[in-house]
């Protein structure tokens, strides 16, 4: 009989209180899929740290010594600096080479025709531009 009471008062006791459950909602950690921007930089950790493979072209880079530098960064300037004449009026006509490309600047008469080709591959680009008056 105390047994059944027991019970009975167990039955009651759970009867009596109140279940509060939510809705499941699914929140992705992700950012790419909506999850909080903050998880961006962790989770790009996570994938470096296991990350296994080898880049296959790694062993063959080489880096260039301080002259091919300095080669590679003269001949750029001179380029830029060859494209700015142009492009101002104060070169018409002329020709640089380096040990990759020769470019050709030629006055066609109220346009100008750019002529660049590659060394190593033989690629010849030809850039023409109409319209220039270098005599305002």
């Amino acid at each position: 009989m105390k047994r059944m009471i027991g019970l009975l008062g167990g039955a009651l006791l759970i009867g009596s209180t109140h279940a509060n459950a939510g809705d499941l909602v699914y929140q992705p950690i992700n950012p790419s899929f909506g999850g909080s921007p903050l998880n961006g930089s962790y989770l790009l950790g996570k994938a470096q740290a296991q990350d296994t493979h080898e880049d296959p072209g790694l062993d063959s880079y080489e880096s260039l010594s301080a002259t091919d530098r300095l080669v590679s960064s003269l001949e750029s300037r001179l380029i830029s600096q060859l494209i700015s004449d142009v492009g101002s009026g104060d070169v018409t006509q002329g020709s640089f080479e380096s040990d990759d490309f020769i470019v050709i600047v030629d006055d066609t008469g109220g346009g100008l025709s750019l002529r660049v080709t590659d060394k190593v591959t033989g690629d010849v680009t030809s850039i023409d531009v109409g319209g220039l008056n270098f005599n305002p």
